[in-house]
C-alpha cells in the first residue's frame, strides 16, 4: 500500500472514530424536554411575581431548570442539595452584609467560606451553587430583602421542579437503549466482515490491520454511549408512572452489553496478534498463504455473523420472544466452530515446521474463541435467569382498571399482552360464547 492509501485509510479510521463518538440526538425526544423546562422555569416566574414584592428575582426559574432532572427520584435529591446549597450562601452573604459591604476581600471570604461549608455539608457537585448564591446576594442592595427574597424563590423554583417531575415524568427510552445495544454488535460485526473481505482479496499487511484494530476501538466509543442508555433507563424507571406499563429490561441488556464487552476486548487482542505477524509493506505473501487466509475470512464472516444474531437475541429478548433467534445464533455458532477447527489445522500445520509461530498463531486461536464464549446460548441462559425481564405491573390488570388508566397506557398494555400471546408466554383468551344461540 502506498503512502497516499495508507493516508486515506488512517482518514478513513478517523472518521469513522468521530463519527461513533458523536451522539445521535432524536428530535421529538429533544422538543418534549424542551417544551418542559421552559414550562417549568415560566410557572416559577409566575409564582414568583405572585408571592413575592419587589424586584423579581429569576433564581426561581433558575432552581425549577437545575431541579427538573430526568428521573423523580434524582429530583427529589437535586432539590434537596439545590435548596441546602443556596441556603448556605444566602446565610453567608447574611452574615458579611451585617458587618462589612461588598469589597474584594469580603468577596474572597464570602467565596473561601462557601466552598469550605460547601465540602462540610458534602453537597457535591452542587457545592458551586454555595459561593454563587453568596455573590449574587452581596451584589444586590438591601441584602435582607434580598436574601429573603431568595429563599423564597428558591423553595419556589424547588417545589416546580419537583411537581413538573412528577405529574410529567419523561418516557422511559427503552427503544433507544435497545437500539444502543444493538448497535455494539453491529459495528463489531462490521469490522470483522471489513477483515474477512480484506484477507479474502488479498494478502494484508501491517497497516491495514491497524487500521482494523483502530476501528474496533472506535466500538468502545459505541459501548459506552450504549451503558450511558441503560443508566438512563434505571434512572427513569425510579418512581415514573410510565414505568408501570412497560417491561423492565435494563438487566437483560446490561448483561448483553458485558457479553459484548468481553467479545470486544478479544477481538482486539485478536488484531493486536495478528498485527505482530503481519509484514509491514505489501508483499506476494504475508505468512499465511492463500489456502489458509481464506479459511480465515471464512471465520472472520462467521463470527460476525455470531454477533450480529448474539445482537438480534438480545433485541429479541427485550420483548420477549427469543425462541427463533436463539434457533439462529446456535446454527450460527455452529458453523462459526467448525471454520475455526479447519483454521486450526491449517495454522497448525505450518507452526510444526516454524516453532517461533507456536505462541503466535495460538494467540490468534484463543483470540477468535474468547470472541465466540461470551455469545455462548447455555451461558446467556443462565444470566437470563439471574437476571430475568421483569414484565410491566400493570401488564396483568383488570378490565375494570384499564377502563380507569389513560388511553396511551392502555393501548401499550395491549401491545404488551399480544407479543407474550405471539411468544406462548401467555395463555390464549378463552373464546366468547356465541350469544345468538340459545341456551335452552
Amino acid at each position: 500500500m502506498t503512502a497516499v492509501g495508507r493516508g486515506r485509510e488512517a482518514l478513513r479510521g478517523a472518521l469513522r472514530v468521530l463519527r461513533a463518538r458523536r451522539p445521535r440526538t432524536p428530535l421529538w425526544p429533544t422538543l418534549a424536554s424542551t417544551a418542559r423546562l421552559t414550562a417549568a422555569a415560566v410557572v416559577s416566574y409566575l409564582l414568583t411575581l405572585a408571592l413575592t414584592r419587589g424586584p423579581v428575582d429569576l433564581t426561581g426559574s433558575l432552581t425549577s431548570l437545575l431541579v427538573l432532572q430526568a428521573s423523580a427520584t434524582s429530583s427529589v435529591r437535586m432539590a434537596v442539595v439545590r435548596v441546602g446549597a443556596v441556603l448556605t450562601g444566602v446565610l453567608v452573604a447574611v452574615a458579611l452584609s451585617t458587618v462589612v459591604g461588598l469589597s474584594w476581600w469580603s468577596l474572597a471570604v464570602a467565596v473561601g467560606s462557601s466552598l469550605l461549608l460547601a465540602a462540610v455539608l458534602r453537597l457535591g457537585p452542587q457545592a458551586l451553587e454555595t459561593p454563587i448564591s453568596a455573590m449574587l446576594v452581596l451584589a444586590v442592595g438591601g441584602q435582607e430583602i434580598a436574601a429573603e427574597t431568595r429563599l423564597v424563590t428558591t423553595f419556589i423554583g424547588a417545589g416546580v421542579g419537583i411537581a413538573f417531575s412528577v405529574l410529567l415524568p419523561p418516557p422511559v427510552p427503552t427503544r433507544d437503549a435497545v437500539g444502543e445495544v444493538r448497535a455494539v454488535a453491529q459495528e463489531q460485526a462490521e469490522c470483522l466482515i471489513a477483515a474477512g473481505t480484506a484477507m479474502a482479496a488479498s494478502p494484508v499487511t501491517e497497516a491495514e490491520v491497524a487500521d482494523w484494530l483502530t476501528r474496533a476501538r472506535a466500538v468502545a466509543a459505541v459501548a459506552e454511549r450504549a451503558a450511558t442508555a441503560l443508566g438512563d433507563v434505571r434512572d427513569l424507571r425510579r418512581f415514573n408512572p410510565r414505568a408501570l406499563a412497560t417491561a423492565d429490561v435494563e438487566p437483560v441488556l446490561r448483561s448483553g452489553l458485558e457479553a459484548l464487552d468481553s467479545s470486544l476486548l478479544a477481538l482486539r487482542a485478536l488484531f493486536v496478534a495478528m498485527r505482530q505477524e503481519a509484514p509491514a509493506h505489501a508483499a506476494g505473501d504475508d505468512g499465511y498463504g492463500q489456502e489458509v487466509r481464506a479459511a480465515f475470512a471464512v471465520v472472520l464472516t462467521e463470527v460476525a455473523a455470531c454477533l450480529d444474531e448474539f445482537g438480534a437475541l438480545l433485541e429479541a429478548e427485550a420483548s420477549g420472544v427469543e425462541a427463533e433467534v436463539e434457533q439462529r445464533l446456535a446454527q450460527s455458532l455452529e458453523r462459526a466452530g467448525e471454520a475455526r477447527a479447519t483454521l486450526t489445522e491449517l495454522l497448525l500445520v505450518d507452526a510444526r515446521e516454524q516453532t517461533s509461530l507456536w505462541l503466535l498463531r495460538g494467540t490468534v486461536l484463543l483470540a477468535v474463541e474468547q470472541v465466540l464464549v461470551p455469545l455462548d446460548l447455555e451461558t446467556r441462559a443462565r444470566v437470563r435467569a439471574e437476571r430475568p425481564r421483569r414484565d410491566p405491573p400493570l401488564a396483568a390488570t383488570t378490565p375494570l382498571a384499564r377502563r380507569v388508566l389513560p388511553p396511551p397506557v392502555v393501548r401499550r398494555l395491549r401491545r404488551v399482552r399480544a407479543l407474550r400471546r405471539a411468544a406462548g408466554l401467555d395463555p390464549q383468551p378463552p373464546p366468547r360464547p356465541d350469544r345468538s344461540v340459545d341456551p335452552r
